[in-house]
């Protein structure tokens, strides 16, 4: 591994714990409010204006809330598909039924019960919805360090899909710079609490 990537590697650390201690000073109060306000902002994109699917996830704990929103797209009548994690830390998906009939899974995460799709079902869809920690503004997100992202991206690329890629973030996460590596991809815009932010590096 040569110097700068080692060095990227550290920033990204370093940026990952100090944006998740100030995720965990957040309420639940806080939680709340932030998830209806990112779901009334994302219902106004002119993008899902027209949309008929939609791939999202299931927020937990802290991070920017989607259950107003998973509900929300429902309720328009878009199929939504939510990610189950792979062993080997890549994406399967299923379609959402409901809060319902979300299940408990490893490390905590709430997946859906409905049949799996496939990790290539998320090629199909018109939106793609992703967590991070933080974006700048090439559109380079930071996420966890899994990859799990990093290969929904990928495999978008490869397929030659065109879904809007956005990520949902609080609004101090939007930062000058984010560390990147030669895998990332960019997204082409973010939600926050606060509303929408265009970057130039996708064609969403």
């Amino acid at each position: 591994m040569s110097q700068s990537a080692s060095s990227d590697q550290r920033s990204k650390r370093e940026l990952r714990r100090g944006v998740l201690a100030v995720r965990a000073a957040l309420t639940a109060d806080d939680v709340q409010e932030s998830a209806r306000s990112l779901a009334r902002h994302v219902l106004e994109l002119p993008e899902l204006a027209h949309v008929t699917s939609v791939a999202a996830y299931v927020s937990v704990g802290t991070e920017p809330g989607t259950g107003p929103l998973l509900e929300a797209l429902r309720d328009r009548g878009v199929s939504v598909l939510l990610p189950l994690l792979l062993p080997d830390n890549d994406l399967d998906w299923a379609p959402y039924e409901g809060p319902e009939t979300l299940v408990r899974a490893e490390r905590g995460l709430l997946e859906p019960s409905g049949p799996r799709l496939g990790p290539d079902a998320v090629t199909g869809v018109d939106v793609v919805l992703l967590p991070g920690l933080a974006a700048d503004r090439r559109g380079l997100r930071l996420g966890r360090g899994a990859g799990c992202y990093d290969r929904v991206l990928a495999r978008l690329a490869a397929s030659g899909a065109g879904p809007v890629r956005a990520v949902l973030l609080y609004e101090g996460e939007l930062l000058d710079h984010v560390p990147g590596e030669a895998h990332d991809r960019p997204v082409g815009l973010a939600v926050t609490p606060g509303g929408v932010h265009r970057f130039g590096g996708d064609p969403a």
